[in-house]
């Protein structure tokens, strides 16, 4: 778009295209961005195939690259290795400016090391040898190579005194996290020190994709105030607020929705919520609160 001549305002529709979605993967039908519509929640349990823990951690590590999901590439180490090569090497070593390409494939892998965590520039920046400055540069490029994205914290005038203003970093292909935190099985991964903060990733990533695949912006943040109180994500959807909260458990306790009164100051109402976890179907802790099971993304 730079070497434009004009103004592409109006003449063009830009999408965002990542790596394959579960549903793409396992599911049938037709793409619909994810909801808390009962009726969408039945329709989802329908079109996906069911998964355990260890199946989906085994697609978490193995990740979504079509060369991969295909079968076309049966080295997921050398897939990795090759394609980090040539994002760098072909993609990004301009904008990068890049003396030692090695450099910036430690500040991805230092970024890795922190998916699902909120963002903090000078510790990476830290940990490679850059400066602040170079290191929000750099992930300006991976966020405009969609390799990562960068989840803001939701706020409003009745809430901007309270909420973190730091936003939280995820990659949308969680192999290639996987990859660079050397992480050599899906089993060593499922009790490895990121299991959660991976599968919080996977999870983000997973809705987004829903709306990107069918064309829409995601309307998705993150809640977290000065005491600490966390949401996970939440969903702005037909003026109401959706709060969702990951867990690995296959049981998750009915205290992790207290949280989901926070919202109740917002200027938009509370609709319905959801636990999203291992468990094997579709149920409910109440009558607007869901448990949706992690494969039915």
């Amino acid at each position: 778009m730079k070497l434009a001549q004009e103004s592409l305002a109006g003449r063009i529709a830009i999408l965002h295209i990542s790596s394959l979605s579960q549903h793409k993967i396992y599911g049938s039908g037709n793409n619909i961005p994810f909801s808390l519509n009962l009726k969408d929640l039945k329709e989802r349990e329908k079109a996906n195939i069911p998964a355990n823990l260890n199946e989906i951690y085994s697609c978490i590590w193995k990740g979504t690259m079509p060369g991969l999901v295909s079968g076309k590439f049966s080295d997921r180490d050398v897939f990795y290795s090759g394609y980090l090569q040539t994002y760098i090497d072909r993609d990004v070593k301009e904008q990068v400016q890049l003396s030692d390409p090695f450099l910036f494939q430690d500040f991805v892998r230092a970024a890795a090391c922190r998916a699902g965590q909120m963002l903090n520039i000078h510790d990476i920046a830290e940990d490679v040898g850059v400066s602040d400055n170079t290191a929000k540069r750099w992930l300006q490029v991976l966020e405009k190579s969609d390799v990562i994205f960068l989840l803001r914290p939701y706020s409003n005038n009745l809430l901007k005194r309270t909420v973190k203003k730091a936003p939280k970093l995820y990659f949308f292909d969680t192999g290639l996290v996987a990859y660079l935190t050397k992480y050599s099985s899906a089993e060593i991964l499922a009790n490895g020190a990121i299991n959660g903060a991976i599968l919080e990733n996977y999870v983000v990533t997973e809705i987004i994709k829903t709306y990107h695949n069918s064309a829409k912006e995601c309307p998705l943040w993150y809640y977290r105030d000065s005491n600490s109180n966390e949401i996970d994500m939440v969903i702005e959807s037909d003026g109401m607020l959706h709060p969702l909260e990951i867990k690995r458990s296959v049981n998750p306790g009915n205290k992790l929705i207290n949280t989901f009164h926070l919202l109740d100051k917002a200027s938009l109402p509370r609709g319905n919520g959801a636990i999203l976890c291992m468990r094997s179907e579709l149920s409910a802790i109440n009558s607007e609160n869901f448990i949706v099971p992690i494969w039915m993304i």
